[in-house]
C-alpha cells in the first residue's frame, strides 16, 4: 500500500506543468500563437500594404550609388512592417477585455509579466514569417540578397518589437475595452514615428527641427543599421546604435507594460 502511494504521489507531481517565469512566458506565446497556425493566411493579409509600397512607391526613387533603390528600400519596408505588427497587438487584448478573457487570465497562476511578455515574444514568428516574403518576392529584382546581415537585422527587430507590443498592451490597459480610444492614438503616433525614422524618405535634405526630432526617435537608429546590414555591411557603431535604440525601447515597454499588467 506504502508503494502504490508513493508511486501515485510521484506521478501527480511528474504531471504538474514547469512553472517560474520563462515556463509561463513559453506557455503564453506558444497560446497566442495557435490562432496563427490555424490561419497563417492571416500572414499573407497582413502583407498587403507593405507589398503595395514596394509595388508602388520603390519604382518612384532614383537608383542609389550602392545599386537598386530596393537595397536602401527594403530594410525601412521590413522595420515598418515590425512597427505595425506590432502595435496592432494590443488590439487583441481589447477584445479579450470585452469578452472577460482577460479577467480570467489574470485570475490563473501566471504571472503577470510573463502575460505581457509572452504575447509580446509572439510577434517575433510572424515578424520572421513576413520578411522572409518580402525577401522572396524583392530578391528576383535587383536586391542583393545577404543572409547574414538579414538574420542579425532580424534579431535586432524582434529586440524592437517585443518594446513596441508592449507598449500596444499597454495602450490597452489605459484604454480599458474602449476600441475607438485606442485606434485614436495608436493611428496617432504610428505615422509619425514611422516618417521621422526616414522609412519611405530619406531625411538629408530636412531642415534642422526635423533631423531634431529625428535623432529622438529610436526607430531612426534601428532602420539606418538595418540598411547597413542588409547591404552586407558591417558598420559597427551603426550597428551598436540600432541594438541600443531596440533595447531601449524593450526596456522601456516592458517596464511599462508590467506595470500596467500589475495594476489591472
Amino acid at each position: 500500500m506504502t508503494t502504490l502511494t508513493a508511486t501515485a504521489s510521484t506521478t501527480q507531481v511528474a504531471d504538474v506543468p514547469p512553472s517560474g517565469f520563462l515556463a509561463d512566458t513559453w506557455n503564453v506565446m506558444t497560446r497566442e500563437l495557435k490562432p496563427l497556425w490555424r490561419e497563417p493566411a492571416s500572414v499573407l493579409f497582413a502583407m498587403v500594404q507593405p507589398l503595395v509600397f514596394l509595388g508602388l512607391f520603390a519604382p518612384l526613387l532614383p537608383s542609389t550609388p550602392g545599386g537598386s533603390a530596393l537595397q536602401w528600400f527594403v530594410p525601412g519596408i521590413v522595420a515598418m512592417t515590425c512597427l505595425m505588427g506590432a502595435s496592432f497587438t494590443g488590439a487583441n487584448l481589447s477584445d479579450e477585455m470585452i469578452s472577460g478573457s482577460h479577467e480570467r487570465m489574470l485570475v490563473s497562476p501566471l504571472s503577470r509579466s510573463s502575460l505581457l511578455v509572452g504575447r509580446a515574444c509572439k510577434e517575433i514568428v510572424p515578424l520572421m514569417m513576413q520578411t522572409a516574403i518580402i525577401l522572396v518576392v524583392v530578391t528576383p529584382f535587383s536586391f542583393d540578397l545577404h543572409l547574414g546581415g538579414v538574420l542579425v537585422g532580424v534579431a535586432m527587430l524582434a529586440l524592437f518589437s517585443i518594446g513596441v507590443g508592449s507598449l500596444s498592451f499597454a495602450l490597452a490597459l489605459v484604454a480599458e475595452g474602449q476600441e475607438w480610444l485606442f485606434w485614436t492614438v495608436q493611428q496617432t503616433l504610428i505615422f509619425p514615428v514611422l516618417l521621422l525614422a526616414g522609412i519611405l524618405l530619406p531625411l538629408d535634405g530636412a531642415p534642422g527641427w526635423l533631423r531634431f526630432l529625428s535623432d529622438l526617435n529610436p526607430l531612426t537608429y534601428v532602420v539606418d543599421a538595418q540598411r547597413e546590414l542588409f547591404s552586407g555591411m558591417w558598420n559597427l557603431d551603426v550597428i551598436a546604435a540600432g541594438f541600443a535604440g531596440g533595447a531601449l525601447v524593450a526596456a522601456f515597454g516592458v517596464w511599462v507594460g508590467v506595470r500596467g499588467m500589475r495594476r489591472a
